[in-house]
């Protein structure tokens, strides 16, 4: 059988209804879904690694658990904008969102130009993916100066209105995230928080406060 075959058939065999509704319990989209933990996907992940042909295969399947290993198998530096706007149009489910943007799509060359640009798309998932992939660059090189994250600060405000739990979400992440980095990103997104609040938009002042808690915490 060729590496699409056997990866599918180990997905079925390694699945379970307990799992399925386990995930389904989290507010994952369950209807394509083998019910596979993410551990034992980052396992077969490893013997893939930057296989960019076979991971357009397991997305093209259309299977849950094959588009997560997809985003963990590809190699970003043969991902196309094309192939991202493809993919966040299928995102159906926020782990799949958020396993794509932690996984692949930060590893971009213009990984912040097109998280800018998805968070002000109108599709729900398409918009959370934007905010998603601002936390998962803040979370991740020490090595990027402050300036490189300052732009997502306004989208962060932009769309602190969006009510919508899959956008709102993202956004508080997002801003977190970046305010974690360092004492002076921290107090800007503080800052950022308070003018959040002096909106009076209910969605708005849930992120901040919900922030504010995180970050007046956080020790440097």
């Amino acid at each position: 059988m060729s590496d699409i075959e056997n990866i599918i058939k180990y997905l079925k065999d390694h699945g379970s209804v307990e799992n399925r509704l386990g995930m389904a319990h989290y507010g994952i989209n369950v209807q394509s879904a083998f019910g596979v933990k993410i551990p034992l996907l980052r396992v077969i992940a490893k013997e893939y690694k930057k296989k960019h042909a076979l991971a357009l295969e397991l997305w093209a399947s259309g299977f849950h658990e094959a588009r997560v290993l997809a985003g963990m198998i590809d190699d970003p530096m043969l991902v196309t904008d094309v192939q991202v706007e493809k993919w966040v149009a299928d995102f159906n489910s926020w782990d799949l969102c958020d396993q794509c943007c932690m996984n692949l799509f930060r590893y971009l060359p213009f990984a912040a130009e097109k998280a800018i640009e998805l968070s002000r798309r109108d599709e729900e998932f398409v918009k959370r993916a934007g905010f998603a992939l601002m936390a998962s660059l803040a979370s991740g090189s020490k090595n990027r100066p402050d300036k490189y994250y300052t732009p997502f600060f306004d989208c962060i405000i932009e769309q602190s209105g969006d009510d919508r739990k899959m956008v709102k979400k993202a956004v508080n992440w997002a801003l977190r995230q970046i305010g974690k980095r360092n004492s002076a990103l921290c107090a800007k997104a503080i800052e950022i928080s308070h003018q959040l609040i002096d909106t009076g938009n209910k969605t708005a002042i849930w992120i901040a406060k919900d922030a504010i808690k995180e970050l007046e915490a956080k020790k440097f």
